[in-house]
């Protein structure tokens, strides 16, 4: 398999239609892999293509080395690039929806700034997602081609539908930065859903979306008004209970990016973000919650 990188004159124009900061433009370009490195970048970004398309990851890749740094990450995405365009060609992938749902290799470098005060990539196992074929975004939300789980699949078959575990099923991300979560946007991402999919994916058939997010903690409407977008979002899923142990972390790092050493260094400029640290403050925790809805 050919393994590529843009050169370093054309690395600039790619990364801008990656929506990588401007900031880690030139840092990328100085720290280009040089030869010594190409073994090891071959090695990761065969890893993340085998098996471009499938719905299941390979077997995880050992970690990279702690001296590599931290854009080491961004090169094996930008050489698995034109592997992952050429599968949406083959698919009949709109371009602009093949560069939508690439460009969250920007959104997350932003996130790594913004967390850590630094450039660089740590979430390269959620893209594989994305540059292996398997998530496409459509408008406000991102839809993974994936499969219902033993509790999720038990629930839909319990419901009348014709599928279960194991079953296909598209499973709803929603990214940050992307303007409000409105009724509106996510209507229109879901009229846009079962469509899509039919057209370009035609030997799967996918008659339910799943959820599993902080999105849908129910003691969210303790806090926020009827009619906020969240609680909005969450009316539109049938939840399934599952047994587990809080994870009060998660709600941190997606509201306030980061988890802080004390409640008290958090800022409380919206109703959000009262309401996460407010219900913390009270001995309360926040769960991820999963949940269903026919397309």
């Amino acid at each position: 398999m050919e393994v590529t990188l843009p050169a370093p004159d054309e690395l600039p124009t790619v990364l801008l239609e990656l929506a990588v900061p401007h900031e880690d433009i030139d840092e990328l370009v100085a720290r280009r892999p040089g030869p010594q490195l190409w073994p090891l970048l071959e090695r990761y970004t065969e890893l993340l293509v085998q098996g471009m398309g499938d719905i299941d990851l390979p077997p995880p890749p050992p970690p990279l080395p702690d001296e590599l740094g931290r854009y080491f990450p961004v090169y094996i995405l930008l050489a698995a690039l034109p592997h992952v365009r050429g599968y949406h060609r083959s698919r009949g992938i709109p371009p602009e929806v093949s560069w939508l749902t690439l460009a969250d290799l920007g959104r997350n470098m932003a996130r790594h700034r913004r967390r850590h005060g630094t450039g660089g990539l740590d979430l390269l196992p959620w893209l594989v997602w994305h540059f292996r074929g398997a998530l496409y975004q459509l408008g406000r939300l991102q839809f993974q081609r994936a499969r219902l789980n033993e509790v999720l699949g038990r629930a839909v078959a319990q419901a009348g539908l014709p599928c279960g575990p194991g079953d296909p099923a598209l499973n709803i991300h929603i990214p940050g930065r992307f303007g409000p979560l409105s009724p509106g946007a996510c209507d229109a991402s879901l009229r846009a859903a079962a469509p899509f999919f039919a057209r370009h994916f035609p030997q799967e058939r996918y008659a339910v979306a799943t959820c599993h997010s902080w999105l849908l903690d129910g003691q969210l409407a303790g806090y926020l008004p009827a009619q906020s977008n969240i609680l909005a979002f969450q009316r539109r899923f049938r939840t399934v209970a599952v047994p587990q142990d809080h994870d009060d972390s998660e709600i941190l790092r997606h509201v306030f990016v980061r988890v802080p050493d004390e409640l008290d260094d958090l800022p409380r400029r919206t109703t959000l973000e009262r309401a996460v640290v407010d219900h913390l403050r009270t001995g309360g925790h926040w769960y991820g919650v999963s949940g269903w809805l026919p397309l």
